[in-house]
């Protein structure tokens, strides 16, 4: 896959096994105030999108949910393993190192169904708000572009698990007329808590060794 498949928006649906295959390396962070490239931005997006596809994998080998939850959450991981090989791919063609999927540990969240779920919803959220935080540091007009075809995807993916929770409306399944956004320090410090292993988050953006 080339870089012209991320501008046109798609993706073939990969292995699961992509998304976990590096787990236990270390995930490192530069120190930086800002995104220095549209590299640095891409990966600070795949690091999220490890981290989202890892946590469906791992849900959904529990068997919690069934019916029609399980075949909205299958494809929502579908879909997150779908980001992992695009940003792959497109960080590769401008010349970067992808980064590394770091350690996970997700602790009670497969304890239950709602459990899951709840999580899920978090995880989907923080990554709406990750990629519009993200957005204006971007560079390249085609790479925007694209990188909002991911957001929108991740917006519905928000919207569906809400849905499935019996959320309200409004406060619930949406958050007023326009989305907001997180900061890169605010989205790190949000998933801290998810990452194994010792120096497996330090703050800034994201770079390879």
């Amino acid at each position: 896959m080339d870089r012209r498949v991320f501008l046109k928006g798609s993706a073939a649906v990969i292995p699961s096994t992509v998304a976990i295959q590096m787990l236990g390396t270390r995930w490192a962070f530069a120190q930086s105030a800002d995104f220095g490239s549209d590299v640095d931005v891409l990966n600070f997006a795949l690091t999220l999108e490890f981290l989202e596809a890892e946590f469906y994998r791992q849900g959904l080998s529990k068997n919690l949910v069934s019916g029609k939850e399980a075949d909205y959450l299958q494809q929502i991981g579908a879909d997150e393993n779908a980001h992992v090989a695009l940003l792959s791919d497109t960080i590769n063609q401008l010349g970067g190192t992808p980064v590394e999927a770091p350690g996970v540990d997700f602790g009670n969240a497969f304890s239950s169904r709602d459990a899951f779920l709840g999580l899920a919803f978090t995880f989907e959220n923080t990554g709406v708000k990750a990629y519009l935080g993200a957005a204006g540091f971007i560079k390249d007009k085609a790479i925007l572009q694209a990188a909002a075809g991911i957001f929108g995807v991740e917006a519905r993916h928000a919207a569906i698990l809400g849905n499935l929770m019996g959320k309200e409306p409004e406060g619930g399944v949406y958050f007023g007329s326009t989305e907001s956004a997180l900061s890169k320090d605010d989205v790190l410090a949000a998933v801290q808590p998810f990452l194994a292993g010792a120096g497996a988050m330090e703050g800034g953006a994201a770079v390879t060794h």
